[in-house]
């Protein structure tokens, strides 16, 4: 049997590894805006490129570096077909909430065509046909089921039995005109046009709360405050949250990807299938050279079996399918889900109109991020948006709502006193290099990473989000939370909210 071929050591997105970004100071002082920005992935970037077009003021910040969250490590399809939805949508929301959920998905592809066109952005922008397939007998009534669904929408498909992938399929839906492509060269240039219309934006600048009065302020971890008349929370997890119960109405999903070269050539289309563990795929282009994206391998953060088994089973399944001749990259997500699959976009309460959140995108980030931006700086600029009920985060479907909120809040409950009592007897001594473990020091429970050079890093594993105990990342070399999805640092900083403090160190 043939060796496997090795995979890349660190997690590096292949978006990040083939862009050049501008880099942007930390806020060294309190000031004023029109619009307060929180996060720079494709929400709030293209949030500011909007509002900024519209002589507003506009400030963004980043706790990091601008396109280094779940935007950086994005699958990047343009699209609205989003899995099996919209028969669901149509049973829970009705036929017209279910029509809008695709309208507005397909507005967000148009607003980045426009864009695109508009800037002459070469950012690998391609028009392909989507497929949701099945090799599993037991999916073929849903296919036929979605299909319906589209009938009654007016949603351009068909069903077919062959698709353009050497996979063994039984039936696939297509959804025709979709698109993909590179989404950090198209973000780019946003920046750039923002930044042109006296946009202001500032990284490594971490927002820890809102101080909300007549006139909001955004307060950063410095004590600098920007005080504004609009705040956007486009931080992928409201770090303000104005108890609006955010944790306990969105669960946190990881899902991994491999970019590998075969020795066939890519056929075009995006593809997923229906059945779990999910499979998706697409292409893209380094060098002149197909690049195939395999993802899946879906599970809730900090949860479940090691995170290096997951990125060995897309790599398994594509030396079966296509075969392997160079292991790329390989890069993990997070994505957030709500109790009724259809994202947060608007005011974070009822009471706070001023706030606006956008959240929840289930790992559809590009439309459903750019129609948040969209629908947010519509409602900004006093403009109708036919999508704001379909959004607005006050809402609640009692089916299945309800179901929803106890099955995630159980879960919540269980790891939070799971988490409590579990712990290894481990000699930290016995750790191998690039190794971590769980034990006890001087009766804390204490997470302890080795790195290559030996030098071990001791963390209090309690999360500074709700109090959960986090799990070791072996894929990424973090922290994470099973309850609410904090990520950390082996040195434990921040690496994504709710989460606004480090973890406490520990001394050996």
């Amino acid at each position: 049997m043939a060796e496997q071929i090795k995979m890349p050591q660190y997690p590096e997105p292949y978006w990040r590894d083939s862009v050049s970004l501008p880099t942007f100071p930390k806020l060294d002082e309190s000031i004023d805006a029109d619009v307060g920005i929180v996060g720079g992935g494709i929400v709030g970037i293209t949030a500011a490129y909007l509002l900024s077009k519209q002589n507003l003021k506009v400030v963004l910040i980043d706790a990091g570096v601008i396109l280094n969250g779940t935007t950086g490590h994005t699958t990047a399809k343009i699209t609205a077909q989003h899995g099996l939805i919209y028969n669901e949508l149509i049973e829970h929301f009705g036929k017209n909430k279910a029509s809008l959920y695709y309208k507005a998905c397909m507005e967000a592809k148009q607003l980045i065509e426009e864009t695109i066109t508009e800037h002459d952005i070469s950012c690998d922008f391609k028009k392909e046909d989507a497929y949701v397939f099945t090799n599993a007998k037991s999916y073929l009534q849903q296919l036929e089921t979605e299909k319906k669904a589209y009938d009654q929408l007016d949603i351009p498909g068909e069903l077919t039995n062959t698709i353009p992938l050497t996979l063994p399929i039984k039936s696939a839906l297509i959804m025709k005109d979709q698109a993909q492509f590179h989404p950090l060269k198209y973000l780019k240039v946003l920046v750039e046009q923002a930044v042109k219309n006296g946009a202001e934006i500032y990284e490594n600048t971490t927002a820890v709360d809102v101080e909300y009065t007549k006139h909001p302020a955004i307060i950063t971890r410095d004590e600098h405050r920007i005080k504004c008349r609009y705040v956007i929370e486009a931080s992928h997890y409201p770090f303000y949250d104005g108890q609006g119960f955010y944790p306990t109405r969105m669960y946190p999903e990881r899902s991994y990807i491999i970019a590998v070269k075969t020795p066939k050539q890519f056929p075009g289309g995006m593809y997923i299938n229906a059945e779990s563990p999910t499979r998706s795929v697409r292409g893209a282009t380094v060098n002149g050279e197909d690049l195939w994206l395999i993802v899946g391998e879906n599970h809730k953060t900090g949860q479940g079996k090691s995170t290096m088994d997951h990125y060995k089973a897309l790599q398994d399944y594509a030396e079966t399918h296509f075969g392997i001749s160079e292991f790329v990259y390989r890069w993990s997500a997070q994505d957030l889900t709500t109790l009724d699959k259809v994202p947060y976009i608007g005011p974070v309460t009822g009471a706070q109109q001023s706030v606006f959140v956008a959240t929840g995108f289930r790992k559809w980030g590009m439309t459903n991020g750019t129609i948040a931006a969209k629908v947010i700086s519509d409602q900004i600029m006093q403009k109708d948006s036919a999508y704001a009920d379909l959004y607005t985060p006050s809402r609640f479907q009692a089916d299945p709502a309800i179901r929803e909120f106890t099955t995630a809040n159980a879960d919540v409950a269980k790891h939070l006193i799971k988490g409590k009592l579990e712990f290894t007897n481990d000699n930290i001594k016995d750790l191998s290099p690039d190794d971590a473990t769980i034990t006890r020091v001087n009766g804390l429970r204490t997470g302890v990473y080795k790195d290559k050079d030996n030098k071990l890093y001791a963390v209090d594993t309690t999360c500074k989000h709700m109090g959960c105990e986090v799990h070791w990342n072996s894929g990424d070399r973090t922290w994470d939370c099973p309850c609410h999805g904090s990520r950390y640092t082996y040195t434990g900083e921040v690496v994504e909210g709710p989460a606004k403090e480090p973890l406490n160190k520990v001394e050996l």
